[in-house]
């Protein structure tokens, strides 16, 4: 008798939440989740983690370091719904308040092998001047319920927001049995610079 073939494949990813440049502020923190399609489970690692606060460095970078391990492993049946990960960043205001610095959200990359992400970050903006002088003074900003809206589409194109930072990421990735279930992920990126050739289904 043949063995039966692999009926699912597996995503393995680690790396870090490397660093962000948020000229205006200091003394930031990031979380972090992953958002993935209903044909995808997680199966080993973390699916969500909140850094250490960090000052800006010393040197001419004026860079905020974190360095915050990222390991998670899926496994699926469909590349539908490949893994984003949302990053949210928060400071204090000058109240003391903890206000949200930044949304952004990444695919995980397609190709295995080292990558790097520089993610635009962006924070909702108030609709009108009262309510903008209203959030102020009340040290209350506008910010999403549940970050992982940053991921998907719906209502998006009704949210005014301004853009605001970047975070580097370094993602290490392996795929198993993908090419076994049809899937060509195509050579690795190591610089990150330009998209790999994607799996068919697979949403940008």
């Amino acid at each position: 008798m043949t063995a039966a073939g692999p009926s699912v494949f597996l995503l393995m990813v680690n790396g870090q939440v490397e660093s962000a440049q948020f000229p205006e502020y200091d003394d930031l923190y990031c979380k972090y989740c992953f958002v993935y399609g209903q044909d995808w489970a997680p199966t080993a690692g973390l699916e969500e983690g909140i850094s250490q606060i960090t000052s800006k460095s010393q040197d001419v970078r004026r860079a905020l370091v974190w360095n915050f391990p990222i390991d998670v492993t899926f496994k699926s049946t469909n590349p539908y719904g490949w893994p984003q990960i949302v990053l949210s960043v928060y400071g204090p205001d000058v109240f003391g308040n903890d206000v949200v610095r930044g949304y952004g959200a990444v695919h995980v990359p397609f190709s295995p092998g080292r990558h790097k992400r520089t993610i635009p970050m962006f924070v909702p903006e108030s609709t009108s001047k009262l309510q903008k002088f209203t959030s102020w003074f009340m040290g209350r900003r506008p910010e999403y319920t549940d970050p992982k809206v940053v991921a998907q589409g719906e209502g998006r194109e009704v949210t005014r927001v301004r853009s605001q930072g970047f975070v580097t990421l370094l993602f290490n990735v392996v795929t198993k049995d993908m090419r076994k279930l049809g899937y060509d992920t195509g050579p690795p990126d190591t610089q990150g610079a330009s998209g790999p050739s994607l799996p068919q289904g697979i949403p940008r």
